[in-house]
């Protein structure tokens, strides 16, 4: 799979209503998980909420989303990044890198608990990135 890079937009609790809604604009199909079944509820109200979920439409458009978890902040108006994700971990680690410099890493670029790679950064234009390693 070549990289491609997409909008993922964190919700304070409305991912799955939100993408059921762009699934009815945009059409396509929506694969979803929740905190529960990654055993990574941040408490008891996060057990339903969406880890993460992604819509795949017709016209090759890809959107991300998720619901933010207990105890993290949720400040609308910074509640989107842009996310760079495929299986040339090369390529991808080099963008992580670049991206980071003069800028701030949030999350290390390592590997997680659904088994890839993955790294957050905000860019020294203050811009927010996720960068996914498949199958690292």
């Amino acid at each position: 799979m070549a990289s491609r890079l997409n909008p993922y937009i964190q919700f304070e609790s409305s991912a799955r209503e939100a993408m059921e809604f762009y699934q009815s604009v945009f059409g396509g199909e929506v694969q979803s998980n929740t905190f529960a079944e990654f055993g990574a509820s941040h408490g008891p109200d996060d057990d339903n909420k969406l880890m993460h979920s992604q819509l795949e439409t017709p016209s090759g458009f890809t959107l991300m989303a998720a619901d933010t978890p207990q105890g993290m902040p949720y400040n609308p108006g910074e509640n989107m990044a842009i996310s760079l994700s495929g299986d040339d971990g090369d390529e991808l680690r080099g963008y992580y890198a670049k991206l980071s410099d003069g800028g701030k890493v949030t999350v290390p670029l390592e590997k997680q608990m659904w088994g890839d790679e993955f790294g957050m950064v905000t860019d020294k234009f203050g811009v927010n990135w996720m960068v996914n390693v498949a199958g690292s």
